[in-house]
């Protein structure tokens, strides 16, 4: 296809598609908690639903051969990542991919692990709210029981696995539904997405890789039939609940849910996430040459100030910034103002260090220049300003609002030699109003040549507020009055 819009583009390129799951590992951040939390108890219904359609599709088929029988069922299973994908469930083993925007320094490992935890714990409500559902529909009775019985021993088996062999199960199978997840990334079209998932998640279903999602529904099911199973249905199976004693809850958990886990982790955060990340972004991160900008501005009063002299900015700046990677491309550092409502941003190398600042203005001085035809594969770094002012986190807040509102040149108009350089009549406040400043509005915040934080302009008069006296609910009162 000829356009050269994303959207509309048939297949993306490897560089690309990393663009792609920068923004889809970004996103994961980016979301409320409670929208996080619902999200990932819709995606753990969804992988449950898709596990009773490996059951049904498995129950009774053993003429059918034990390899085709598998490949049936793990088509089958593919419906719960397809529905994941198209309607933006969270799911734990794919949501593990934020471990991309934790390399490049966009969020802290402690965030990182909270989205994670926010979505196990989401996805395992959803699995429960299913469970519950399925129970009470008595699913486990169809065809003479057949069905539960097919259940009971899926549950089973996976507790008869080895811790080892737990963990390396786990670590295949994420591998494979996180690679399924990667190549999604390489169009926007929903049906190109939706194809894309099916063969490696029949891979590792029918292989008998062991997702902890999954196991979250289908292992407390098999529980629940032995626990709560009629004499009938052990009747009509010709067995009893005896046999299946070892499905126990803690069982459960020691032998299969943490391995599990922890090689789920392993497979889609390092041997896909990480790994790719170190293939397509890590080099162009190293291989751009900019150097660190240490020093900072220094800021003096031209007058005393009555009020406190001691807030420091330290005290007052915004601690966790939003930062930009030198090698992101454009759009995505676009995406990442405007989705928290910015104009600029500093930018900072693969060391954390301040290289740079991003802006929206001068994108669109570029776009004009460019007659608004955007330079194709175009970076941060191709546009960022590297004549940055920085200042030192041990400043004090009087002398940083005076910086951003007065010129001294403009209010003292004399030489280095003392000369007056021009005339006026007007009073020093009179000068002082005005008189046109530019400044900035963020200033990146060192200390120790090490960026620590942005100050905003509305950081400083939100400090300076309380000079005018405690709030005045003036809406309030006049309704009040009235």
């Amino acid at each position: 296809m000829s356009s050269t819009h994303a959207n509309d583009r048939l297949l993306f390129s490897p560089t690309e598609m990393m663009a792609e799951a920068e923004k889809f590992a970004l996103s994961k951040a980016k979301k409320t908690n409670s929208m996080t939390m619902s999200l990932a108890i819709m995606a753990g219904a969804f992988i449950g639903l898709a596990f009773l359609f490996y059951i049904t599709v498995t129950t009774g088929s053993a003429d059918a051969g034990w390899g085709l029988s598998r490949l049936a069922g793990g088509l089958a299973f593919s419906m719960g990542l397809i529905m994941i994908v198209i309607c933006g469930g969270e799911l734990f083993t794919s949501s593990v991919l934020s471990s991309i925007s934790w390399a490049n320094k966009q969020i802290t490992f402690s965030k990182m692990l909270a989205i994670w935890g926010k979505v196990y714990v989401g996805n395992f409500i959803g699995a429960m709210f299913l469970l519950v559902m399925v129970s009470a529909a008595g699913l486990y009775q169809m065809d003479n029981g057949q069905w539960g019985l097919n259940a009971l021993n899926i549950a089973q088996h996976k507790l008869h696995h080895t811790w080892v062999q737990a963990f390396a199960l786990g670590v295949l199978c994420n591998l494979l539904v996180c690679l399924a997840i990667w190549l999604t990334f390489s169009s926007a079209n929903a049906m190109t997405k939706a194809a894309m998932t099916i063969l490696p998640v029949a891979m590792f279903v029918s292989s008998g890789f062991e997702h902890c999602v999954a196991n979250m529904f289908m292992v407390p099911l098999g529980i629940t039939i032995q626990m709560f199973a009629g004499p009938d249905f052990w009747t009509s199976i010709g067995t009893n609940a005896g046999q299946y004693s070892d499905l126990t809850p803690w069982h459960f958990v020691s032998s299969n849910l943490i391995p599990v886990t922890l090689g789920n982790i392993i497979g889609g955060a390092v041997l896909v996430g990480l790994a790719n990340w170190s293939i397509y972004r890590r080099p162009q991160l190293k291989a751009t040459n900019v150097t660190a900008i240490t020093t900072t501005t220094t800021i003096s009063s031209v007058k005393e100030s009555p009020m406190n002299n001691n807030i420091a900015i330290k005290e007052i700046m915004n601690t966790q910034p939003t930062t930009l990677s030198v090698e992101m491309p454009t759009s995505v550092a676009l995406d990442t103002l405007l989705d928290h409502n910015l104009t600029s941003a500093p930018v900072i190398d693969i060391e954390g260090r301040l290289v740079g600042f991003f802006s929206v203005h001068d994108v669109m001085v570029d776009l004009w220049c460019q007659d608004y035809i955007p330079e194709s594969g175009q970076k941060v770094v191709d546009l960022m300003s590297r004549d940055v002012v920085a200042i030192d986190a041990s400043e004090r807040l009087v002398d940083v609002a005076e910086f951003l509102c007065i010129d001294k040149e403009k209010l003292y108009p004399t030489s280095s030699m003392g000369i007056a350089t021009s005339f006026t009549t007007l009073s020093l406040e009179e000068r002082a109003k005005s008189m046109k400043v530019s400044k900035p509005h963020v200033l990146p915040v060192l200390d120790g040549g090490t960026l620590v934080g942005t100050l905003s302009r509305a950081n400083v008069m939100s400090a300076l507020r309380p000079i005018y006296g405690e709030r005045l609910n003036i809406v309030e009162n006049e309704l009040a009055s009235a």
